[in-house]
């Protein structure tokens, strides 16, 4: 079993309180900003001098770069972290990402590590305190034990007059580093069964939370034949795992979170190469995504009515496997031939959505997975695809994930253009395209919408693959850019 190696991550009273005790000082702040006229006083005239003379060596490049050097007295070490002045406008303008990056830099060490911010907008707090809990991962499970590191946050603006912390953003920051310890667990830790009951001790005193689980061929019977297909050779049985929460004051919303929990992905019969199933431990990113979001809504006071659908199973291997050439009935009632037992995550999805739309009754239903290699080769690993049946929805997300630091960025949604992928001559439809060069990602988004296509349901689908699990370790991505969607909402 692994152990964490980060005992806590907290926010400061104020400097004084985080300087106190403090091995490592790191200051986070724009390039241009480290200049006797620009950087607010903050560590005393000695290391003001020391930390601005250093900023003249740190590399900034694109990304940021971060520099380090010792002092003789306390703190011990001095460490800058240089933001880019400049960014395109794809990017956040928290600079989300070379927070992490400079933080990373200086994560590993002894002693209380103190960071404080220089943010030129305190609407980028809540988004830079989030990457600083990203460049902290949780799961370790190296035998050479790391000693817990206690990190403090504190943030000022450019006159270096204390910035408030945002209410929800130490929320935030915790159920992203959970949910990316999720990503991280093996699959020997973490299967269909074991992921349900992890779910609900993070859930469990939750008020107004309710919790049921679907198993094993009971999914048959709710007409879940697509779960029930791609987990049920597995050890442990595939299941639904739904919350359901009920505001005092409700809005007449009610918001739905579905996630892709495949725990473990062998391909199935058409089973993944040596190279490709290595990592595939991370399949279950989008499922570990929306628990995170619902936490962070539920305590963070969402007065929408919301519902979390976790589609849970391992895509394992014996003679109970699905097969090519079988047709699954979906809980939409519509059948698939299966022409690819690798493209399964759309099957979990297509249920999942449906379950939503139709005994839910839920009015915006958002779907998150790590679906498709292709968005990475569409989008890369910083930001992940966005297809929505609804303009004005799939651009709100695009704008939560500037303002959040999870970017997004939109892919077409065009069922005329898609359908035609999955045509079958024996079902309605088969569950992996034709052509692979055709937009596999938005083509996989819209497997899933065909399967609420008949109801009034606004829906987004969210293809987190490469941000979910760049570099072999998870990020937790998807629960600060699901929580500011659906917090924004109307």
């Amino acid at each position: 079993m692994h152990n964490l190696v980060v005992s806590s991550i907290s926010y400061a009273n104020s400097l004084k309180g985080l300087l106190k005790g403090t091995r490592t000082v790191l200051v986070v702040a724009t390039a241009n900003t480290f200049t006797k006229k620009r950087m607010p006083k903050l560590l005393g005239k000695r290391n003001d001098e020391l930390m601005l003379d250093l900023a003249k060596d740190v590399i900034v490049g694109d990304l940021g770069g971060v520099a380090t050097t010792l002092t003789g007295k306390e703190p011990r070490q001095i460490a800058v972290g240089a933001l880019p002045n400049q960014i395109s406008r794809y990017n956040a303008p928290s600079r989300a990402s070379s927070v992490r990056r400079v933080v990373a830099g200086v994560a590993s060490g002894k002693g209380k590590l103190g960071i404080i911010l220089v943010v030129e907008d305190p609407c980028h707090l809540s988004a830079q305190i989030n990457a600083i809990g990203q460049a902290f991962p949780q799961f370790n499970a190296k035998t050479s034990k790391s000693s817990p590191r206690r990190v403090q946050i504190f943030a000022v603006d450019s006159k270096g007059a204390p910035v408030e912390l945002p209410g929800a953003a130490l929320v935030l920051m915790a159920m992203t580093r959970d949910s990316a310890e999720l990503v991280d667990t093996p699959p020997a830790e973490l299967n269909p069964g074991s992921f349900a009951a992890r779910a609900k001790t993070m859930l469990a005193g939750l008020k107004g939370v309710k919790v049921k689980e679907i198993v094993g061929d009971k999914l048959l019977a709710e007409k879940l034949g697509g779960i029930h297909a791609v987990g049920r050779a597995a050890a442990s049985a595939p299941r639904l795992f739904v919350a359901t929460f009920s505001p005092k004051k409700s809005t007449s919303r009610h918001v739905a979170l579905v996630g892709k929990g495949v725990t473990y992905d062998t391909g199935g019969l058409h089973i993944k190469p040596r190279g490709g199933m290595e990592g595939m431990k991370c399949d279950m990113g989008g499922a570990a995504a929306v628990l995170g979001a619902f936490r962070v809504l539920v305590q963070g006071g969402c007065e929408h009515r919301l519902s979390l659908i976790l589609c849970l199973a391992e895509n394992a291997l014996n003679e109970k496997s699905y097969k090519p050439d079988d047709i699954l009935t979906m809980h939409s009632g519509k059948s698939v031939e299966i022409n690819n037992t690798d493209a399964e995550g759309r099957l979990l999805l297509a249920d999942g959505v449906s379950y939503a739309a139709r005994v839910l009754e839920a009015d915006t239903i958002f779907d998150a997975a790590t679906l498709t290699g292709a968005q990475m080769v569409a989008l890369g690993i910083n930001h992940a695809a966005v297809m929505s049946n609804d303009g004005e929805l799939e651009q709100a997300v695009v704008q939560a994930g500037r303002r959040s630091g999870d970017l997004a960025h939109a892919l077409p949604f065009a069922p005329e253009f898609y359908k035609g992928e999955f045509t079958s001559q024996v079902a309605d439809m088969c569950n992996s395209v034709r052509n692979r060069m055709n937009a596999q990602s938005s083509c996989a988004a819209q497997f899933v919408y065909w399967h609420i296509d008949d109801t009034e349901a606004r829906w987004c689908h969210i293809d987190l693959a490469g941000p979910a699990f760049p570099k072999g370790r998870g990020t937790g991505y998807g629960v600060a850019l699901l929580a500011e969607a659906v917090s924004s909402m109307e």
